[in-house]
């Protein structure tokens, strides 16, 4: 495994902050994923999630990189999702430099990471592109109402009034890359990413939806053997959208 951080010039504050990570050994132009992390907007860099992203290029056979968006409450949204943006610019006009093939790109994030994943996928389509081959979307948030099943199952009382939630309509989310979404059991996020899912589903995108039983929201960056079996999904799902001749049989 090798590693390069650097800065580039772009987005709405001037300049992005990028990990690039390649498998050990890895020759010639890598297809790529780009990476956002998780912890609410607020916290979170590539040493809370390096773990995580280093399974994710040995399985994957990818580069990944993953972005060191600015946090909140310095900036307001749409701030953290335009340095994404700019940094999947950034692959597709410099990436040939660092031996990155721009014509195989996903898009990778775990929980508000899998929001802004899931937004960069819109933003690609509304502004015809770059063109993104697959997303990967962990335990995702996806409601900002916060009125799922459970999130009540799981933080307010059992009895509690359940509404379901407004999702984004067909127009928006028709075209959209296939999907992965892993959710675990035991997450208040788990609905919503459910919902997502037969939502995405609903307008004709591949979706596969995997819930990982008794297991709590953040489980990825853990070592348990939930996290082994949904790495291993993860990368077989983005080396057959990147890399077909390479997918494990």
């Amino acid at each position: 495994m090798s590693y390069q951080g650097l800065r580039f010039m772009g987005g709405p504050t001037g300049e992005v902050r990028i990990r690039i990570y390649r498998p050990a050994g890895a020759t010639g132009p890598l297809p790529v994923v780009l990476y956002t992390h998780g912890a609410g907007w607020v916290f979170g860099d590539s040493a809370v999630q390096d773990g995580l992203v280093q399974d994710l290029t040995a399985q994957s056979g990818a580069a990944i990189v993953l972005v060191e968006y600015d946090h909140s409450p310095g900036v307001r949204y749409p701030i953290a999702l335009e340095q994404v943006y700019a940094a999947l610019d950034w692959i597709v006009v410099h990436g040939f430099l660092h031996d990155l093939d721009a014509t195989r790109i996903a898009v990778a994030g775990d929980s508000v990471g899998g929001n802004m994943t899931a937004a960069l996928s819109v933003l690609a389509k509304q502004r015809g592109g770059p063109e993104i081959q697959a997303q990967l979307l962990y335990y995702p948030v996806t409601d900002a109402s916060f009125d799922t099943d459970s999130q009540h199952s799981h933080w307010l009382r059992v009895d509690a009034p359940r509404d379901e939630p407004a999702r984004a309509g067909a127009g928006v989310l028709s075209g959209l890359p296939p999907a992965l979404v892993i959710v675990p059991e035991a997450d208040v996020l788990r609905a919503e990413g459910e919902a997502y899912a037969a939502t995405l589903r609903s307008t004709g995108v591949p979706v596969t939806a995997v819930r990982y039983q008794g297991i709590i929201h953040d489980f990825a960056l853990r070592a348990t053997n939930a996290v082994t079996a949904a790495t291993a999904q993860a990368g077989e799902f983005l080396r057959a959208a990147l890399s077909p001749e390479l997918q494990t049989l």
